[in-house]
Protein backbone atom coordinates (compact mmCIF):
# COMPACT_ATOMS: atom_id res chain seq x y z
CA UNK A 1 0.00 0.00 0.00
CA UNK A 2 1.53 3.32 -1.05
CA UNK A 3 -0.93 5.67 0.66
CA UNK A 4 -1.59 6.56 4.28
CA UNK A 5 -3.06 3.97 6.66
CA UNK A 6 -4.26 5.93 9.69
CA UNK A 7 -3.82 9.10 11.72
CA UNK A 8 -0.68 8.91 13.87
CA UNK A 9 -0.88 12.20 15.79
CA UNK A 10 -1.65 15.90 15.43
CA UNK A 11 1.03 18.42 16.39
CA UNK A 12 0.09 21.85 17.73
CA UNK A 13 2.61 24.70 17.69
CA UNK A 14 1.83 26.96 20.65
CA UNK A 15 3.43 29.65 22.77
CA UNK A 16 3.19 27.64 26.02
CA UNK A 17 3.12 23.84 25.77
CA UNK A 18 2.66 23.30 29.51
CA UNK A 19 -0.46 25.44 29.81
CA UNK A 20 -2.01 24.24 26.54
CA UNK A 21 -1.53 20.55 27.28
CA UNK A 22 -2.93 21.02 30.78
CA UNK A 23 -6.02 22.74 29.34
CA UNK A 24 -6.74 19.92 26.87
CA UNK A 25 -6.32 17.38 29.66
CA UNK A 26 -8.68 19.23 32.00
CA UNK A 27 -11.33 20.12 29.42
CA UNK A 28 -11.37 17.17 27.00
CA UNK A 29 -10.14 14.24 29.07
CA UNK A 30 -6.69 13.84 27.52
CA UNK A 31 -3.82 12.43 29.59
CA UNK A 32 -0.14 13.38 29.49
CA UNK A 33 1.95 10.29 28.75
CA UNK A 34 5.25 11.34 27.15
CA UNK A 35 7.56 14.35 26.92
CA UNK A 36 10.54 15.46 24.88
CA UNK A 37 12.50 18.37 26.33
CA UNK A 38 15.45 19.74 24.41
CA UNK A 39 17.36 23.01 24.25
CA UNK A 40 15.21 24.50 21.50
CA UNK A 41 11.71 23.15 22.24
CA UNK A 42 9.28 21.52 24.64
CA UNK A 43 7.04 18.72 23.37
CA UNK A 44 4.28 17.24 25.53
CA UNK A 45 2.36 14.25 24.16
CA UNK A 46 -1.19 13.78 25.44
CA UNK A 47 -3.71 11.12 24.51
CA UNK A 48 -7.35 10.17 24.81
CA UNK A 49 -7.81 6.59 23.63
CA UNK A 50 -5.91 6.27 20.34
CA UNK A 51 -5.99 10.02 19.64
CA UNK A 52 -2.63 11.70 20.27
CA UNK A 53 -1.94 15.43 20.32
CA UNK A 54 1.65 16.67 20.51
CA UNK A 55 1.79 20.14 22.06
CA UNK A 56 5.02 21.86 21.07
CA UNK A 57 6.45 25.24 22.03
CA UNK A 58 9.72 26.74 20.80
CA UNK A 59 12.35 27.94 23.27
CA UNK A 60 14.88 29.23 20.76
CA UNK A 61 15.09 32.63 19.08
CA UNK A 62 15.19 31.05 15.62
CA UNK A 63 13.37 33.44 13.28
CA UNK A 64 11.62 30.76 11.24
CA UNK A 65 10.32 29.01 14.37
CA UNK A 66 9.03 32.24 15.88
CA UNK A 67 7.35 33.18 12.58
CA UNK A 68 4.97 30.22 12.94
CA UNK A 69 3.48 31.62 16.16
CA UNK A 70 3.53 35.22 14.95
CA UNK A 71 1.69 34.42 11.71
CA UNK A 72 -0.67 31.63 12.79
CA UNK A 73 -0.98 32.01 16.55
CA UNK A 74 -1.55 28.77 18.49
CA UNK A 75 -2.47 26.36 15.69
CA UNK A 76 -2.08 22.90 14.22
CA UNK A 77 1.28 22.59 12.48
CA UNK A 78 1.46 18.93 11.48
CA UNK A 79 -1.12 16.21 10.81
CA UNK A 80 0.95 13.02 10.97
CA UNK A 81 -0.08 9.76 9.31
CA UNK A 82 0.97 6.18 9.86
CA UNK A 83 2.11 4.40 6.70
CA UNK A 84 2.67 0.69 6.07
CA UNK A 85 5.82 1.26 4.02
CA UNK A 86 7.88 4.43 4.00
CA UNK A 87 9.71 3.23 0.88
CA UNK A 88 6.46 2.66 -1.04
CA UNK A 89 5.10 6.10 -0.26
CA UNK A 90 8.49 7.68 -0.99
CA UNK A 91 8.37 6.05 -4.41
CA UNK A 92 4.87 7.45 -4.95
CA UNK A 93 5.98 10.95 -3.99
CA UNK A 94 8.92 10.83 -6.39
CA UNK A 95 6.77 9.43 -9.23
CA UNK A 96 4.27 12.27 -8.79
CA UNK A 97 6.94 14.96 -8.40
CA UNK A 98 5.81 15.83 -4.85
CA UNK A 99 8.32 18.01 -3.02
CA UNK A 100 9.74 16.35 0.10
CA UNK A 101 10.36 18.77 2.97
CA UNK A 102 12.44 16.39 5.11
CA UNK A 103 13.82 13.19 3.52
CA UNK A 104 13.37 9.74 5.00
CA UNK A 105 15.20 9.54 8.31
CA UNK A 106 15.51 6.60 10.69
CA UNK A 107 15.27 7.36 14.42
CA UNK A 108 16.11 4.64 16.92
CA UNK A 109 16.54 3.90 20.60
CA UNK A 110 16.48 0.81 22.80
CA UNK A 111 12.82 0.19 21.81
CA UNK A 112 13.43 -0.09 18.07
CA UNK A 113 13.36 2.19 15.07
CA UNK A 114 10.96 4.55 13.30
CA UNK A 115 11.18 5.83 9.72
CA UNK A 116 9.83 9.34 9.10
CA UNK A 117 9.67 11.68 6.13
CA UNK A 118 7.81 14.97 5.94
CA UNK A 119 5.98 16.81 3.18
CA UNK A 120 4.21 20.16 3.14
CA UNK A 121 0.63 20.55 1.94
CA UNK A 122 0.13 22.60 -1.19
CA UNK A 123 -0.82 26.27 -0.65
CA UNK A 124 -0.39 25.79 3.10
CA UNK A 125 2.07 25.83 6.00
CA UNK A 126 0.56 22.55 7.24
CA UNK A 127 3.04 19.68 7.14
CA UNK A 128 2.43 15.94 7.10
CA UNK A 129 4.86 13.62 8.82
CA UNK A 130 4.62 10.13 7.29
CA UNK A 131 5.61 7.59 9.91
CA UNK A 132 6.42 3.89 9.65
CA UNK A 133 6.54 2.63 13.24
CA UNK A 134 5.89 -1.12 12.94
CA UNK A 135 9.36 -1.87 14.38
CA UNK A 136 8.98 0.37 17.41
CA UNK A 137 7.61 -0.52 20.87
CA UNK A 138 8.46 2.63 22.84
CA UNK A 139 6.07 4.96 24.63
CA UNK A 140 5.59 7.17 21.55
CA UNK A 141 8.54 8.08 19.31
CA UNK A 142 12.33 8.00 19.82
CA UNK A 143 13.39 11.00 21.90
CA UNK A 144 10.28 10.86 24.09
CA UNK A 145 10.33 9.68 27.70
CA UNK A 146 7.35 8.33 29.66
CA UNK A 147 5.63 11.01 31.74
CA UNK A 148 3.12 10.87 34.56
CA UNK A 149 -0.27 12.39 33.90
CA UNK A 150 -1.24 15.66 35.55
CA UNK A 151 -2.45 14.76 39.08
CA UNK A 152 -5.77 16.55 38.55
CA UNK A 153 -6.77 13.96 35.93
CA UNK A 154 -7.31 11.32 38.62
CA UNK A 155 -9.97 13.55 40.19
CA UNK A 156 -11.93 14.06 36.96
CA UNK A 157 -14.58 11.92 35.28
CA UNK A 158 -13.27 10.15 32.18
CA UNK A 159 -14.28 11.52 28.75
CA UNK A 160 -13.42 8.56 26.49
CA UNK A 161 -12.69 9.16 22.79
CA UNK A 162 -12.94 6.29 20.29
CA UNK A 163 -10.77 7.73 17.52
CA UNK A 164 -10.02 10.77 15.40
CA UNK A 165 -12.91 10.89 12.91
CA UNK A 166 -11.68 13.60 10.53
CA UNK A 167 -9.96 16.96 10.19
CA UNK A 168 -11.06 20.00 8.18
CA UNK A 169 -8.66 22.29 6.37
CA UNK A 170 -9.71 25.75 5.15
CA UNK A 171 -8.26 27.23 1.97
CA UNK A 172 -8.46 30.56 0.12
CA UNK A 173 -10.88 30.87 -2.79
CA UNK A 174 -10.40 28.65 -5.87
CA UNK A 175 -7.73 26.41 -4.33
CA UNK A 176 -9.42 23.23 -3.04
CA UNK A 177 -9.46 21.53 -6.44
CA UNK A 178 -5.69 21.87 -6.62
CA UNK A 179 -5.37 20.78 -2.97
CA UNK A 180 -7.51 17.67 -3.54
CA UNK A 181 -5.36 16.70 -6.52
CA UNK A 182 -2.21 17.14 -4.40
CA UNK A 183 -3.60 14.80 -1.71
CA UNK A 184 -4.54 12.26 -4.40
CA UNK A 185 -1.07 12.29 -5.89
CA UNK A 186 0.84 12.35 -2.61
CA UNK A 187 -1.19 10.07 -0.36
CA UNK A 188 -3.75 8.28 -2.59
CA UNK A 189 -6.67 10.10 -0.99
CA UNK A 190 -9.78 10.25 -3.17
CA UNK A 191 -12.68 12.70 -3.29
CA UNK A 192 -15.94 10.93 -2.52
CA UNK A 193 -18.35 13.63 -1.33
CA UNK A 194 -18.91 17.36 -1.72
CA UNK A 195 -21.26 20.13 -0.71
CA UNK A 196 -21.70 23.34 -2.67
CA UNK A 197 -22.67 26.93 -2.03
CA UNK A 198 -26.36 26.23 -2.74
CA UNK A 199 -26.47 24.59 0.72
CA UNK A 200 -23.93 26.53 2.77
CA UNK A 201 -25.06 30.02 1.93
CA UNK A 202 -26.70 33.09 3.38
CA UNK A 203 -27.40 36.60 2.24
CA UNK A 204 -23.91 37.54 3.46
CA UNK A 205 -21.56 34.68 2.60
CA UNK A 206 -21.13 31.18 1.17
CA UNK A 207 -18.68 28.27 1.09
CA UNK A 208 -18.16 24.89 -0.51
CA UNK A 209 -16.37 21.76 0.68
CA UNK A 210 -14.95 18.48 -0.61
CA UNK A 211 -14.37 15.38 1.48
CA UNK A 212 -11.34 13.25 0.63
CA UNK A 213 -10.32 9.97 2.24
CA UNK A 214 -8.01 6.99 1.95
CA UNK A 215 -9.32 3.68 0.64
CA UNK A 216 -10.82 2.32 3.88
CA UNK A 217 -11.80 5.80 5.15
CA UNK A 218 -9.71 5.56 8.30
CA UNK A 219 -8.27 8.89 7.20
CA UNK A 220 -10.82 11.55 6.26
CA UNK A 221 -10.20 15.22 5.54
CA UNK A 222 -12.57 17.96 4.42
CA UNK A 223 -11.22 20.78 2.27
CA UNK A 224 -13.27 23.99 2.39
CA UNK A 225 -13.05 27.31 0.56
CA UNK A 226 -15.11 30.52 0.38
CA UNK A 227 -17.37 31.50 -2.50
CA UNK A 228 -17.29 35.10 -3.67
CA UNK A 229 -20.20 37.28 -4.71
CA UNK A 230 -21.87 37.87 -1.34
CA UNK A 231 -21.95 41.17 0.53
CA UNK A 232 -20.39 39.82 3.73
CA UNK A 233 -17.12 38.21 4.73
CA UNK A 234 -17.11 34.42 4.42
CA UNK A 235 -16.27 32.51 7.59
CA UNK A 236 -13.55 30.76 5.57
CA UNK A 237 -12.14 34.15 4.57
CA UNK A 238 -12.20 35.14 8.24
CA UNK A 239 -10.33 31.97 9.20
CA UNK A 240 -7.70 32.41 6.49
CA UNK A 241 -7.20 36.04 7.52
CA UNK A 242 -6.78 35.36 11.25
CA UNK A 243 -4.78 32.18 10.63
CA UNK A 244 -2.37 33.89 8.25
CA UNK A 245 -3.26 31.50 5.42
CA UNK A 246 -4.87 28.09 5.02
CA UNK A 247 -4.84 25.70 7.95
CA UNK A 248 -6.71 23.19 10.07
CA UNK A 249 -10.11 24.62 11.01
CA UNK A 250 -11.30 21.78 13.21
CA UNK A 251 -10.59 18.29 14.49
CA UNK A 252 -13.47 15.82 15.00
CA UNK A 253 -13.31 13.39 17.93
CA UNK A 254 -15.57 10.33 17.75
CA UNK A 255 -17.21 9.26 21.02
CA UNK A 256 -19.65 6.53 22.09
CA UNK A 257 -21.79 8.66 24.43
CA UNK A 258 -22.02 12.22 23.21
CA UNK A 259 -24.63 13.27 25.77
CA UNK A 260 -22.52 12.19 28.76
CA UNK A 261 -19.27 13.49 27.27
CA UNK A 262 -20.63 16.90 26.33
CA UNK A 263 -22.38 17.26 29.68
CA UNK A 264 -19.01 16.66 31.36
CA UNK A 265 -17.18 19.07 29.03
CA UNK A 266 -19.71 21.80 29.75
CA UNK A 267 -19.10 21.31 33.49
CA UNK A 268 -15.45 22.09 32.74
CA UNK A 269 -16.38 25.37 30.99
CA UNK A 270 -15.99 24.17 27.39
CA UNK A 271 -18.12 26.50 25.26
CA UNK A 272 -20.07 25.23 22.26
CA UNK A 273 -21.74 26.96 19.33
CA UNK A 274 -25.38 27.74 20.02
CA UNK A 275 -28.18 26.29 17.90
CA UNK A 276 -31.60 28.00 17.58
CA UNK A 277 -34.65 26.26 19.01
CA UNK A 278 -36.26 26.19 15.54
CA UNK A 279 -33.64 23.62 14.44
CA UNK A 280 -35.00 21.14 17.00
CA UNK A 281 -38.62 21.87 16.11
CA UNK A 282 -37.85 20.90 12.51
CA UNK A 283 -35.75 17.92 13.65
CA UNK A 284 -38.66 16.47 15.63
CA UNK A 285 -40.96 16.86 12.63
CA UNK A 286 -38.46 15.13 10.32
CA UNK A 287 -37.94 12.25 12.76
CA UNK A 288 -41.69 11.57 12.88
CA UNK A 289 -41.57 10.85 9.15
CA UNK A 290 -38.45 8.66 9.33
CA UNK A 291 -38.00 4.92 9.95
CA UNK A 292 -34.74 5.45 11.83
CA UNK A 293 -34.55 3.70 15.21
CA UNK A 294 -32.98 5.76 17.98
CA UNK A 295 -31.21 4.22 20.96
CA UNK A 296 -33.17 4.55 24.17
CA UNK A 297 -30.83 7.14 25.70
CA UNK A 298 -31.09 9.34 22.61
CA UNK A 299 -34.89 9.00 22.60
CA UNK A 300 -34.95 10.19 26.20
CA UNK A 301 -32.56 13.05 25.45
CA UNK A 302 -34.81 14.13 22.58
CA UNK A 303 -38.03 13.94 24.60
CA UNK A 304 -36.52 15.66 27.64
CA UNK A 305 -35.12 18.44 25.43
CA UNK A 306 -31.58 17.54 26.55
CA UNK A 307 -30.27 17.47 22.98
CA UNK A 308 -31.71 20.96 22.58
CA UNK A 309 -30.13 22.18 25.83
CA UNK A 310 -26.73 20.74 24.91
CA UNK A 311 -26.92 22.10 21.30
CA UNK A 312 -26.31 18.64 19.80
CA UNK A 313 -27.13 18.39 16.08
CA UNK A 314 -28.52 15.25 14.42
CA UNK A 315 -28.39 13.96 10.85
CA UNK A 316 -30.00 10.67 9.88
CA UNK A 317 -31.42 8.37 7.24
CA UNK A 318 -33.67 5.32 7.60
CA UNK A 319 -30.74 3.12 8.70
CA UNK A 320 -28.93 5.22 11.27
CA UNK A 321 -27.93 8.60 12.57
CA UNK A 322 -25.09 10.92 13.48
CA UNK A 323 -24.89 13.31 16.45
CA UNK A 324 -22.43 16.19 16.50
CA UNK A 325 -21.66 19.59 17.94
CA UNK A 326 -18.87 22.11 17.73
CA UNK A 327 -16.90 24.07 20.29
CA UNK A 328 -16.26 27.75 20.00
CA UNK A 329 -12.64 28.57 18.99
CA UNK A 330 -10.20 27.02 21.46
CA UNK A 331 -7.71 29.91 21.35
CA UNK A 332 -7.96 33.69 21.22
CA UNK A 333 -8.08 33.90 17.41
CA UNK A 334 -11.36 32.74 15.76
CA UNK A 335 -9.63 29.82 14.06
CA UNK A 336 -9.29 26.25 15.40
CA UNK A 337 -12.19 24.49 17.13
CA UNK A 338 -13.13 20.90 17.98
CA UNK A 339 -16.07 18.76 16.90
CA UNK A 340 -17.53 16.02 19.08
CA UNK A 341 -19.29 13.35 17.02
CA UNK A 342 -21.15 10.07 17.59
CA UNK A 343 -22.21 7.64 14.85
CA UNK A 344 -24.73 4.82 14.89
CA UNK A 345 -24.89 2.84 11.64
CA UNK A 346 -24.27 6.08 9.76
CA UNK A 347 -21.14 6.77 7.72
CA UNK A 348 -22.33 10.06 6.27
CA UNK A 349 -20.71 13.36 6.98
CA UNK A 350 -23.51 15.36 8.53
CA UNK A 351 -24.51 16.96 5.23
CA UNK A 352 -27.85 17.85 6.76
CA UNK A 353 -26.03 19.77 9.50
CA UNK A 354 -23.60 21.69 7.31
CA UNK A 355 -26.08 24.52 6.93
CA UNK A 356 -26.72 24.58 10.71
CA UNK A 357 -22.97 24.77 11.40
CA UNK A 358 -22.53 27.43 8.72
CA UNK A 359 -25.28 29.56 10.27
CA UNK A 360 -23.93 29.06 13.82
CA UNK A 361 -20.43 30.23 12.82
CA UNK A 362 -21.92 33.19 10.97
CA UNK A 363 -23.83 34.19 14.11
CA UNK A 364 -20.49 34.16 15.96
CA UNK A 365 -19.02 36.37 13.23
CA UNK A 366 -21.83 38.86 13.75
CA UNK A 367 -21.22 38.78 17.50
CA UNK A 368 -17.49 39.45 16.98
CA UNK A 369 -18.22 42.18 14.44
CA UNK A 370 -16.17 40.44 11.73
CA UNK A 371 -18.90 39.49 9.24
CA UNK A 372 -18.08 42.51 7.10
CA UNK A 373 -14.68 43.67 5.92
CA UNK A 374 -13.45 46.90 7.48
CA UNK A 375 -13.75 49.86 5.11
Amino acid sequence: MNGVADFHHVEFRVSNALQTSYWYCCCFGFQRFATNYCESSTCIAIRNGPVIFVIKSIRSSNREDLKQITVHGDAVKDVAYRVDSIDAIHERLVENDISILSPKTTYQDEHGSVNILQIQATDSDITHSLIEDKNYSGVFLPGYSPADDYPISSLLTKIPVVFLDHVVQNYPINTIENAAEWYRQSMAMQRFWSIDDKVTTSEFSAMKAWLIANQDRKVQMTLAEPVCGRKGRSQIDEFVSYNGGSGIQHIALLVDDIVANVTEMRKRSVEFLEVPSSYYDMLEERLQESKVELKEDIKKALVSKLLRELCILMDFDDNGYLLQLFTKPVQDRPTLFLEIIQRRNFNGFGAGNFKALFDAVEREQKRRGTLFEEA
